[in-house]
């Protein structure tokens, strides 16, 4: 009897040392792709062994974590043709195998279109836009509702069941906040992952994401991935057992906090000691900062966009804390991509109102050695004017000034000008604006240089203060109510007043190609009067010249614009597209009436 209780520990020792793989990053691959690096998460992988089932595949590079916990395998190819393969392990103690599969890619005709500044982007924050599966809710659902940082219920199949409000709006493209895996309490924002090769169950599942992405494409609409390379959540199994010591900046408990200052990282003259806490510093105190300098790092995170690209056939990614990332990660990231994905487009948050500063992240150009190869920063600038300009009765000339150092950037037409985000009170936090403020807001946000984007609730005349009352759920898309403003007979006078006008005014964008592509020039700023023309010459129509005027003083204004050598010399005939003002013609000058608090909108003859 003891024999076999001996013969038992024994046995029972020995499966416990075994191998065992209980995770792969990526959870698949596709063939002809780069080679992976595929990161291995289980127990008891010290010393272990790696063999593949297919002998055409090989092997190059092997790292073994100390604990044995996790293992890299750095692959020298992907396979010429879709397959499944068998990975091997074997230790002193035991041998373990897992399968692993190589997919077809995904026919570039049906995804992968880009964005450009003849789109229309709206930012849905997933949990707060619409409840469309409550069986993801939770079991505490009633008490999270309450909280206004908890988990509130809005999902994947929310929005996929409301592209019919967004399409009547006039949207063309959708921005979805973040849909990683978040185990935390109030991580309903997505920016805390915990596992970047998942979607957090309270949004749904991978099928729920493409079904989202299919929807949109079946309408001619495109969809934009948020995607975090910068940092993880703090509850991300890599904080208390990294893959390796250097996949990190700092330790839990020895880091140093990201510095928000961007302006050294510009400087050539500035020393490492005014630059390392942004890049390498933890956002927020609380977001461990992950060290792109770590090649299996860099090669993890593009892996991992590339993924979610191929998965559900995104057109573009929205790329969190741009500059908090050193520039030659970007170079080789945005190389790869653009390789795999030539009409992808990628715009970057540089959270920062000076176009010095932040025309120095956008790509297309040579700046501190090298090109970062981001498609376009947010017109984070234009925000801070925009808003200085309505809510803080700042001079027109303001906006003006920010448009003059457009030539900082290699491609402004492809800014993204926007009135407020996520991240951002509401425009109307003051509960003194009126939706008349915002509409004149909205009309230079929509007939602008760029592609406007919109976020949630802004259509509506939302209210709210910093985050996260800038957060409160959509009226609607939770659960019965009077007020559901996805409905134009539930909304209120208000929401209905704002969601027509911003209607009107897409549907103008939509149907005069200048407002989209076209140049333009400003033809007066003053204080309270900003006047600018967009011009396009197409073969079928050589000369569209649209004006836009706008007069948020409380008195009118008549202003007379000199337009010799203009855009608008020789125009004989102005009609009215938008508003009740008057435009008036002679050889050589343009007189507007403009009615206070008012926009206006040409088209010259």
């Amino acid at each position: 009897m003891r024999c076999l209780l001996v013969a038992l520990v024994l046995t029972v020792s020995a499966f416990a040392q075994s191998p065992r793989i209980e995770k792969i990053d990526p959870p698949n691959w596709w063939a002809t792709m780069p080679a992976p690096m595929l990161l291995i998460k289980g127990e008891n992988l010290t010393a272990a062994q790696f063999t593949l089932s297919d002998a055409a595949l090989h092997i190059n590079k092997v790292v073994i974590s100390a604990n044995g916990h996790y293992a890299q395998l750095w692959l020298s190819a992907s396979p010429a043709h879709s397959q499944t393969i068998q990975i091997n392990v074997r230790t002193p103690n035991g041998r373990t195998s897992s399968r692993y599969s190589f997919s077809p890619r995904r026919n570039p005709s049906d995804s992968f279109a880009g964005f450009s500044s003849k789109d229309v982007m709206y930012l849905i924050m997933i949990d707060r836009f619409a409840d469309g599966d409550p069986t993801n809710d939770g079991p505490d659902h009633a008490a999270e509702l309450a909280k206004p940082r908890g988990w509130h219920g809005g999902d994947l199949p929310g929005i996929t069941q409301h592209l019919d409000y967004l399409q009547q709006l006039g949207i063309t493209t959708v921005w979805i906040t973040p849909v990683y895996q978040n185990q935390d309490s109030q991580s309903y924002h997505g920016y805390g992952a915990t596992d970047m090769y998942a979607v957090d169950d309270h949004f749904g599942t991978l099928a729920d994401l493409k079904d989202l992405a299919s929807a949109l494409h079946a309408r001619h609409m495109k969809l934009v991935f948020d995607t975090v390379p910068n940092h993880i959540g703090p509850n991300h199994p890599w904080v208390r057992d990294s893959p390796d010591p250097t996949w990190l900046h700092g330790t839990l408990e020895h880091h140093t906090i990201a510095q928000g200052d961007f302006a050294p990282l510009t400087d050539p003259h500035a020393p490492w000691r005014d630059q390392h806490n942004v890049t390498e510093g933890w956002f927020a105190n609380t977001l461990p900062d992950l060290n792109q300098e770590d090649p299996a790092v860099a090669r993890y995170l593009t892996q991992n966009s590339i993924w979610w690209i191929e998965q559900a056939g995104l057109d573009g990614l929205r790329i969190d804390t741009f500059p908090y990332v050193a520039r030659p990660f970007w170079q080789s990231f945005h190389a790869q991509l653009h390789s795999l994905y030539p009409q992808l487009t990628t715009v970057g948050e540089v959270f920062n109102g000076d176009p010095t500063i932040t025309s120095f992240f956008a790509g297309g150009v040579t700046r501190a050695g090298l090109d970062t190869g981001l498609d376009t920063p947010f017109d984070f600038p234009s925000y801070f004017a925009l808003r200085d300009v309505f809510l803080k009765d700042a001079s027109m000339t303001k906006l003006a000034d920010v448009l003059r150092l457009d030539n900082l950037y290699p491609h402004p037409e492809r800014l993204v000008p926007f009135i407020g985000n996520h991240d951002t009170a509401r425009f109307l936090k003051d509960p003194a604006t009126t939706p008349h403020t915002l509409e004149l807001a909205f009309t230079i946000l929509t007939t602008m240089r760029g592609m406007p984007e919109i976020y949630s609730g802004d259509e509506i005349a939302m209210r709210g203060g910093e985050d996260p009352d800038n957060r409160r759920d959509f009226p609607g898309g939770f659960g019965p109510t009077q007020n559901d403003a996805f409905t134009t007979s539930s909304r209120t006078p208000e929401q209905q007043q704002s969601f027509a006008t911003l209607q009107t005014l897409l549907a103008l964008r939509r149907s005069h190609p200048a407002l989209q592509t076209g140049d333009e020039q400003l033809l007066h700023a003053d204080q309270n009067v900003l006047i600018y023309v967009r011009t396009l010459h197409t073969p079928t129509q050589p000369n569209q010249r649209i004006l836009v005027a706008v007069n948020k003083a409380a008195q009118p204004s008549d202003t007379i614009v000199n337009i010799d050598d203009t855009a608008l010399e020789g125009a004989q005939q102005a009609n009215n597209l938008y508003g009740s003002s008057e435009a008036t013609l002679t050889t050589n000058t343009l007189t507007l009436h403009l009615a206070p608090q008012t926009a206006a909108i040409f088209d010259l003859k």
